[in-house]
């Protein structure tokens, strides 16, 4: 999987050794409270273990889930991801799936716009492959999330119960 760089990140492949970052991120309600329909904390190293080989999992030219980490000094500050996005149950396929970016950084790493520069820089990457439309979907509640997505010039497109199996607001962001 490539790197993906902007003036202060580097979006770059998940390793072993960001374990011991993946548990204190996603073991803290207040960074996985919004994720998915019935978000949950992790709870061991072997969980993050394992969610970083599936991150790693994903080879393709396009999609992945990226380590944000600054580009000074290599910390880690959060998750990136981009990739086709499920759909609710009982709802119909039909046509090329829809493609998600998605992001949640640690909270220390709040309030610095590390999320709108790494979302816009895999927006910039993916859109110069070829990629022509890109969805987020975020809670209802999840306002600083709706915040990045504004500052990423995403069009809001309302309230849809089409991804994962819960009521989300849907934005969009076209190539061009």
């Amino acid at each position: 999987m490539r790197t993906i760089a902007s003036d202060r990140l580097l979006l770059r492949p998940w390793r072993d050794e960001d374990a011991d970052f993946v548990l204190d991120l996603e073991s803290r309600w207040e960074v996985v409270r919004f994720l998915g329909a019935q978000p949950t904390t992790m709870n061991s190293r072997e969980e993050a273990l394992a969610s970083i080989a599936r991150r790693r999992a994903i080879d393709d030219p396009v999609h992945g889930i990226w380590a944000i980490t600054t580009a000074t000094d290599g910390q880690l500050v959060g998750n990136l991801l981009l990739k086709p996005i499920p759909l609710s149950v009982g709802e119909p396929a039909g046509g090329p799936a829809d493609v998600e970016i998605g992001w949640h950084l640690h909270p220390n790493a709040w309030g610095h716009g590390y999320a709108t520069e790494a979302a816009a820089a895999a927006l910039n990457d993916v859109f110069g492959r070829g990629l022509t439309r890109v969805i987020a979907v975020t809670n209802p509640d999840n306002h600083a999330s709706q915040a990045v997505c504004r500052r990423l010039g995403m069009t809001r497109l309302g309230r849809t119960t089409r991804y994962y199996d819960t009521t989300t607001e849907l934005f969009e962001k076209l190539a061009g």
